[in-house]
């Protein structure tokens, strides 16, 4: 990430190109801090959900991806493919097209150059046309290799980082296999769903013949703040969330648990980073039942001032050792307690997830969470042990249950006439 001050033009940074022409959908909510805290960076200073520019253009090219400190945009449309082809040339030459289309769509343009209607009235359009008329919306495409694309299908067994590990099985893990895993993931984020599903789409349509979409998921509402700019959002639980995650605007902390650094391991991560996501469902009719004390209690947190326990602030510091008689203030297994730095000897990962609701589940019960996103330098040394502490202690566990995993590499950002995995296949 560069050093350049708040409003300068980054490679992480948007550059204002004027007013938005369309309102945004109504945020709801956040999700809930299912695994993690990093470190407080300073107050809020703005509510960048109430005076996004949308037509501000994030800059596709620099030294890391967009998408991962970029301040997190409203709207998410992930999705993991499977390669289909065997041919390494193939799965190139797509890799190839997908740079050129989505540094187009992360600008505003249509996927190919009149795209939409300049093919002639006999051929199918080389853009699908949905987002014609809407502005960029500060629109980020970032992409990931998963542990399965490094077989013997594309000679890519040396370059695949020891990290790059599937995760193992958690604690009360119920994963469906359907919702796991994939070679490839590209994370689209916009303050337009539109626009994030126009990018998703157009991707997904080039890819045939060459890959399929194994899995997808919508998310609105982010549930952390990824900088000091924004305001903590709020979680499907009604608690605020993102107070201490790791912020856009401290460096060094992203050097030490966020960035990839070339001495690591593989030279062709460096300014990269680990994506770790894991659908998480919330037993929202459960916790509904549940009394205000409890769910307090449960989160270590003041529902109202999202200040912790025993505290007065949202942005306090933990008290992990204030008692009222024989128990401690933030219960042991509250989960702001197991989720901390100081619990966790020092672990802190950059969240990044999002709400969302799919409907029911057939038995009268909401399909919601939080789809979980986290990039962090080492998921083995950072994600794993911290999942690992909050499935076997965490009080949340009772009303939350992970369906959905997968972990991917997301090499670092791209410059000149480089492509996505550029570094990798040469």
């Amino acid at each position: 990430m560069t050093d350049a001050p708040q409003g300068t033009p980054s490679p992480e940074n948007p550059t204002p190109q004027g007013l938005s022409r369309r309102k945004l959908f109504g945020a709801v909510g956040a999700g809930v801090a299912l695994a993690g805290a990093g470190a407080v960076v300073g107050r809020v200073t703005a509510d960048n959900s109430s005076s996004t520019d949308n037509s501000a253009v994030v800059a596709f090219r620099g030294d890391h991806q967009a998408g991962i400190t970029t301040p997190a945009q409203d709207r998410m449309h992930f999705v993991a493919f499977d390669v289909t082809t065997t041919s390494r040339d193939e799965l190139i030459a797509l890799l190839q097209t997908w740079t050129t289309m989505a540094e187009r769509m992360t600008k505003g343009e249509e996927a190919t150059e009149d795209g939409a209607t300049g093919d002639g009235p006999y051929a199918p359009p080389s853009d699908t046309g949905e987002a014609l008329d809407l502005v960029a919306s500060q629109l980020t495409l970032t992409i990931g290799f998963g542990p399965s694309l490094f077989d013997d299908r594309f000679g890519l067994a040396d370059k695949k980082p020891a990290a790059l590990l599937d995760l193992p099985h958690f604690r009360a893990d119920n994963l469906d296999p359907a919702r796991s895993g994939g070679d490839i993931a590209i994370q689209a984020c916009a303050n337009d769903p539109q626009v994030a599903v126009h990018a998703i789409r157009n991707l997904a349509r080039v890819a045939f013949g060459t890959a399929s979409v194994k899995w997808s998921q919508l998310g609105f509402g982010r549930t952390s703040s990824t900088s000091t700019t924004q305001q903590t959002p709020r979680n499907l639980f009604g608690f605020k969330d993102g107070t201490a995650n790791i912020k856009a605007e401290d460096p060094a902390l992203l050097s030490e648990h966020v960035w990839v650094d070339g001495a690591d391991d593989q030279e062709w991560m460096a300014g990269g980073s680990f994506l770790v996501a894991r659908r998480i469902r919330m037993l929202i009719e459960q916790w509904d039942r549940t009394v205000l004390k409890e769910q307090e209690a449960v989160i270590g947190r003041s529902k109202r001032s999202g200040a912790p326990l025993g505290g007065k602030d949202e942005f306090d510091e933990l008290d992990l050792d204030s008692k009222e008689g024989h128990d401690f203030v933030i219960p042991e297994d509250a989960h702001v307690r197991l989720a901390s730095s100081e619990e966790l000897g020092g672990i802190q990962i950059l969240r990044r997830g999002y709400n969302f609701t799919d409907g029911s589940d057939g038995l009268g019960h909401l399909d919601a969470g939080l789809f979980f996103v986290a990039y962090c330098r080492n998921p083995v040394e950072q994600f794993v042990p911290m999942q690992q502490n909050l499935s076997r202690h965490d009080a949340l566990n009772e009303y939350i249950q992970h369906v959905g995993s997968a972990v991917f590499a997301c090499p670092g950002g791209l410059s000149g006439e480089s492509y996505w995995g550029s570094k990798l296949f040469t």
